[in-house]
C-alpha cells in the first residue's frame, strides 16, 4: 500500500481540516508514493523513535506530535530537527504527523480518553466547530462511574493511563467527593477556564503551571496534571489497532514503547 493510500485512510478519521491554525500536521517528509509494508507508531519523533524506525527498516513513522512546528530554514546535522529529518530522508521513510486533528475528531484522542476515564453522559469541553453530527473541539467532560475523594482519583488517572506519578492541585482545599470530570490530553493550561465554565470538580490535563494550577483551585475546581504525555500515549496503541483493521493487517506495525519524559524522585 502507498503512503498517500494511507494518508487517505487516516485523513477519514481525523481529517487534517480540524486542526488549529497554528498547528502542522501531515506528511512533513518523505515521498506519497513510497511503498509502505512497515509503520512505526510513537507520541514524538524523539532521536530513539528515528533510531527504531531506521533500524527495522520501516517505510514510514507515524507520530502525534510534529517534528516540525515552525519553518525550517536549513535541513542539515548542525541541530536535532535537522538530524532527524535527515535520518528520515536518507533511509527512505515517509513521516506523517496527526496532531491537533486527531485531539479534535469526533471518535479521537478527546473520546478516547473519556473513555479510559469511563465517563459518560459527555459534551465537548471547549468547542473548535460544529458539523451536522453535532459539535466538535478539544477535550471532553462529563461524569465518572462513581464519586471519589480527589486522592481517589489520582490513583485511579495514575493506573488507568500506566503513568509512574500524577500532580495534583488542590488536595487540601478540595475535600468533597467529585464526580463531574473534565479532561484535555495534552498542555491544558488554556482548558481551565473551559473547565470552570462546564463547572467541572476537576480538570485532568498536563503541563499546568504554578500559577494555573493554584487559580484553577481558587476558582473551586481541582487539578490533576498527569503530564503531556501521560494522558496523550493512548495514541499508540489506538493509531496500531487502526492501521492493522483499515489495512487488513498487512502492514507490519511497531509500537514505540513507553518513553515518560519526566521522573521524581522522592
Amino acid at each position: 500500500m502507498r503512503c498517500e493510500q494511507i494518508i487517505n485512510l487516516l485523513n477519514q478519521l481525523a481529517d487534517e481540516n480540524y486542526a488549529c491554525e497554528w498547528d502542522n500536521p501531515g506528511l512533513l517528509a518523505g515521498r506519497m508514493d513510497r511503498e509502505v509494508k512497515k509503520i512505526v507508531i510513537a507520541l514524538d519523533a524523539t532521536d530513539d523513535v528515528v533510531n527504531l524506525a531506521v533500524s527495522q527498516k520501516a517505510d514510514m513513522l507515524l507520530t502525534h506530535h510534529p517534528l516540525i512546528f515552525k519553518a525550517v530554514k536549513k535541513i542539515n546535522d548542525q541541530d536535532f530537527i535537522g538530524r532527524r529529518l535527515l535520518d528520515l530522508i536518507e533511509n527512505g521513510i515517509s513521516y506523517y504527523a496527526m496532531h491537533t486533528n486527531f485531539d479534535i475528531a469526533p471518535g479521537c484522542m478527546a473520546d478516547l480518553a473519556a473513555d479510559y476515564l469511563k465517563l459518560s453522559d459527555c459534551s465537548v469541553l471547549e468547542v473548535t466547530g460544529q458539523s451536522e453530527d453535532g459539535e466538535y473541539g478539544i477535550g471532553r467532560i462529563g461524569t465518572l462511574p462513581s464519586e471519589m475523594t480527589l486522592s481517589e482519583l489520582g490513583t485511579y488517572v495514575k493506573d488507568t493511563f500506566g503513568l509512574p506519578f500524577v500532580t495534583i492541585y488542590g488536595m487540601d482545599e478540595i475535600q468533597s467527593p467529585v464526580r463531574r470530570i473534565a479532561v484535555s490530553p495534552g498542555s491544558g493550561s488554556s482548558m481551565i477556564s473551559h473547565g470552570l465554565k462546564g463547572q467541572a470538580q476537576v480538570l485532568i490535563t498536563g503541563d499546568i503551571g504554578h500559577h494555573e494550577g493554584i487559580d484553577a483551585v481558587a476558582g473551586g475546581m481541582a487539578v490533576i496534571d498527569a503530564g503531556h504525555y501521560g494522558v496523550e500515549h493512548i495514541f499508540i496503541d489506538f493509531m496500531a489497532g487502526y492501521i492493522n483493521k483499515i489495512t487488513d493487517g498487512q502492514i507490519e506495525i511497531i509500537k514505540a514503547a513507553p518513553a515518560f519524559p519526566a521522573a521524581v524522585i522522592v
